[in-house]
């Protein structure tokens, strides 16, 4: 607030209480013309912007219109996606001003918290018109297909009491548990075993339903296989495209309980977010089926459209075209997924996603097992250390030689801090931020050691320390960032507690900015960096050495699809262009390198090239990285070479890349202060070297847990005292700016 808003607060006549609020409204309009470009009216008019009211806050159309509604006749309600803040327009200027005076300040109720409105006026209101999307080709959504009473018999017929059962082969797996009729699906195989049926076949309860799909036409034979997922709220299943050998085209899926959306992705990008109601059947046939991705993201809210009667696709327009959403709690959802066992080799004419003519679903039984998904504290504190903690130490000279310049929207966030602000930089890697606004006192901590020695040898002030328990004092500091740390822990629990440590550390009104990596790279139909180096790279190299690995020259179409055995089964099988692929479920994903995410989390390869000077890394940064030769370091230190520790870290992979260079593959797509690749503005194309100084280039693998869209926001909003004053997408990454209250 500057001293003419100040001055005109002090010249208004009014209880202390009173300038209090006209305080918090002035400056939540300065954060909506900052942050979002919304300028606010001084005069009334019909519309009105509520902040803290949106989508983003978890609030939720019916408990904002409910006490909207009240104040006079409405004419719209538009809530953007992800935002924390909505737009109201009333039939007359009276009731504008009569939401105005009475809500300003007042607390909303929300589920089990509350949250404090704040409104303004504005001269108009304009949104896109919503865009009709369609289902993907083969794809029909019927709903009400079975009755209450037949959804009653159903779930019924489904025994959760047995622990081990053999005759349903009942499974109880991370993130939802399963029962298996007529066959098994096998995890180690990704398939099944046509010769031994399971005693169970499917029960008889289904039989009504089966017989309604042959008369109807959906299918024309009868399945003789079942499995049941059972899902609470909270939980989801990975994008993933079903196996096509084990399984004839036509799957079913009937969705009893709760309703969910489910999301279909198409190789070349496009997203089509289909809600499913329960007691509705889902049929996929054709390219639906076989070639689209299909998965639930884990969350407890929905954003969905609120009125009942959909459109006759029951799709959702593209994020951003749709005003009428809003949230749905999830709730405990079955489905059943029926199929019919395939007894001939599959002929689609989707051969890139077809196993049966050549892409990959079997894991290699020789490469080395990746690890498991953390089941508690303990496992997840082990995983971070082995596939994190010492993957930093081990690639720290490196790692910092490929990071110098920083982000213009980070850099923007640290230079509007007013003169003698306190920064804290909780996962400050080499200390790239801390010099940004010289009239600020920048404080920054690293889980590496090695990291926090860097950061010294610049001047930085830097301390070791975890971001889950940092040893500052509470409200301490104007502003915090944490750029790509939170993606590195293994469970949702941590990454919450991660976030409440950042707000702990905050000063009343004080900012924190929070950078992670993005499940969508490819967001308002403009890809990242990180893909768009994909294609120089593979352009170029294609005619190279013939000993360039096989991974950098996959298409990109073809190397983000994903395998499943079963339409809801959590499968995750190996690309055989990887050294480590997906094996299990529950086992951790090795990712390719500049190709779309199919998993959520997986490990991300580091290539560390030994003897590697910072100013031979690449040539994306002209003079600036040649002037930096006279300051280069060996990469390997005599505590972390390679060579005379083998046992380093299970991060380490011993199989190596040969002749090939650490260039923007690994090493230097990412802005943020740790080696997460999410596509950067010093990033090249880079080139080979020749073959005789070609040498083997040691692989490391991190673990990472990319958001999805309104995942990092979510996340957020169950942090008490503090409210995402604004969020968006920048070159790969989910990003919010916090405000503490």
């Amino acid at each position: 607030m500057d001293a003419r808003e100040e001055n005109n607060v002090k010249a208004v006549r009014g209880s202390k209480e009173e300038k209090k609020l006209l305080r918090k409204q002035i400056k939540a309009s300065h954060t909506l013309l900052k942050h979002e470009g919304i300028h606010t009216a001084p005069q009334p008019t019909r519309s009105l912007v509520v902040a803290n009211g949106g989508l983003g806050n978890s609030v939720s159309r019916e408990e904002l219109s409910a006490a909207l509604k009240e104040m006079g006749e409405m004419e719209s309600l538009l809530m953007p996606p992800h935002k924390p803040y909505a737009f109201v327009t009333y039939r007359c200027e009276e009731s504008a001003l009569k939401a105005y005076t009475h809500l300003n300040g007042q607390k909303l109720q929300c589920g089990e918290s509350s949250i404090t409105l704040y409104l303004a006026y504005v001269n108009s209101v304009t949104h896109e018109e919503e865009a009709s999307v369609p289902l993907p080709e083969g794809l029909v959504l019927l709903e009400d297909f079975v009755s209450p009473e037949e959804e009653a018999l159903l779930l019924a017929a489904v025994d959760w009491s047995s622990t081990n059962d053999d005759v349903t082969a009942q499974k109880a797996l991370k993130h939802r548990r399963v029962k298996h009729y007529g066959f098994e699906f096998r995890y180690d195989n990704n398939n099944v075993d046509k010769d031994k049926p399971l005693p169970a076949g499917i029960p008889a309860e289904c039989l009504p339903v089966l017989e309604r799909c042959l008369r109807n036409g959906h299918i024309n034979v009868m399945p003789d296989q079942l499995t049941v997922n059972e899902y609470e709220s909270g939980q989801g299943i990975p994008p993933h495209v079903d196996t096509h050998s084990p399984f004839e085209d036509t799957i079913l899926s009937l969705s009893l309980g709760a309703k969910t959306v489910m999301e279909f992705r198409h190789p070349d990008g496009r997203v089509v977010a289909v809600v499913l109601p329960g007691r509705s059947l889902l049929v996929m046939k054709g390219e639906s089926r076989y070639l689209w991705t299909h998965g639930i993201t884990p969350r407890k809210f929905d954003m969905v459209p609120a009125c009942e009667q959909q459109s006759p696709d029951h799709v959702t327009p593209e994020p951003g075209t749709r005003s009428n959403l809003t949230l749905s709690k999830r709730g405990t959802r079955t489905s059943f997924t029926f199929r019919k066992i395939r007894l001939e080799p599959c002929r689609c004419a989707f051969t890139s996603a077809c196993d049966s003519q050549g892409a990959s679903s079997t894991p290699s039984p020789s490469t080395p097992s990746p690890p498991a998904l953390p089941c508690c504290h303990a496992d997840a504190a082990r995983l971070e250390e082995e596939y994190v903690h010492r993957v930093y130490d081990a690639i720290a000279s490196h790692f910092s030689s490929t990071r110098h310049s920083p982000w213009p929207r980070v850099c923007h966030f640290l230079s509007s801090l007013p003169p003698g602000s306190v920064l804290a930089d909780v996962g400050c890697g080499n200390g790239k931020y801390l010099g940004v606004n010289p009239e600020m006192i920048a404080v920054g901590c690293d889980r590496s050691s090695a990291l926090v020695q860097i950061c010294a040898e610049r001047g930085f002030h830097a301390f070791v320390s975890d971001a889950l328990n940092v040893p500052l004092r509470t409200a301490s500091c104007d502003a915090c960032i944490s750029i790509a740390v939170i993606h590195h822990f293994s469970t949702e629990e941590r990454r919450l507690a991660a976030v409440r440590e950042l707000v702990r550390l905050l000063k009343p009104g004080g900012h924190a900015l929070i950078y992670v990596w993005a499940f969508e790279q490819e967001y308002n139909k403009q890809r990242s960096k990180y893909l768009k180096d994909h294609n120089k790279e593979h352009h170029g190299k294609e005619n190279l050495a013939k000993n360039t690995s096989e991974d950098r020259r996959e298409p990109h179409g073809k190397s983000a699809m994903q395998n499943s055995g079963h339409l809801e089964e959590g499968y995750e099988p190996v690309d055989k262009k990887q050294d480590v692929g997906k094996v299990t479920d529950g086992k951790l994903s090795v990712h390719t390198n500049r190709t779309a995410f199919n998993t959520q989390d997986l490990l991300v390869p580091w290539h560390l090239k030994e003897g590697k000077k910072q100013g031979e890394e690449e040539s994306g940064d002209g003079g600036k990285r040649n002037k930096r030769k006279e300051k280069s370091t060996k990469v390997l230190t005599n505590q972390t070479r390679i060579d005379s520790n083998p046992g380093l870290s299970p991060g380490f992979d011993a199989s190596m890349s040969p002749g090939l260079r650490l260039d923007t593959d690994d090493a230097t797509h990412s802005p943020d202060s740790k080696p997460s690749p999410s596509g950067t503005t010093q990033t090249s194309s880079s080139h080979l070297k020749s073959e005789s100084e070609s040498h083997l280039t040691p692989v490391f693998h991190r673990y990472y847990h990319v958001f999805h869209q309104g995942e990092l926001e979510q996340l957020c909003s169950q942090v008490d005292g503090v409210k995402v004053q604004s969020s968006y997408h920048d070159q790969g990454n989910w990003c919010v700016i916090l405000e503490k209250d």
